[in-house]
């Protein structure tokens, strides 16, 4: 008798099974991500909660707290308890974007030199 096919079957599902923590561990920017970026990465999130929660967004701006989710139809008390850890506001949490944050890009106007100086500049008197 051939074991083989069940052992890769069982090899499988023990890398499925030890893997799964991991890609739940990284939370979900819900300030910057899609709704398709929701529904995987969020328990209880379908589809429709998902957009409603980016039209949300789009309305009315970023959220300030998990508590502020509950304002999003079919979001309530037991959906923001099972991911409470999944859920992160600030850019330090979002998922990486592959660009360095130390580019600098040229200012317009300054051709050929590029400034690091993001100080606010004065106005000129009057106007």
């Amino acid at each position: 008798m051939n074991h083989r096919p069940l052992l890769r079957l069982l090899s499988l599902m023990l890398t499925v099974l030890l893997t799964m923590p991991l890609l739940a561990a990284s939370p979900v920017n819900i300030n910057t991500a899609d709704a398709a970026t929701l529904v995987e990465g969020l328990q209880g999130i379908g589809r429709a909660k998902a957009e409603a929660i980016v039209a949300w967004r789009q309305a009315h701006g970023p959220f300030k707290s998990l508590d502020e989710l509950e304002q999003v139809k079919g979001i309530g008390p037991s959906i923001l308890q099972r991911n409470r850890d999944a859920i992160a506001f600030g850019a330090a949490k979002a998922k990486p974007s592959g660009k360095s944050p130390a580019t600098v890009r040229p200012r317009p106007g300054k051709a050929g030199k590029a400034s690091t100086d993001r100080s606010p500049r004065p106005t000129p008197a009057g106007g």
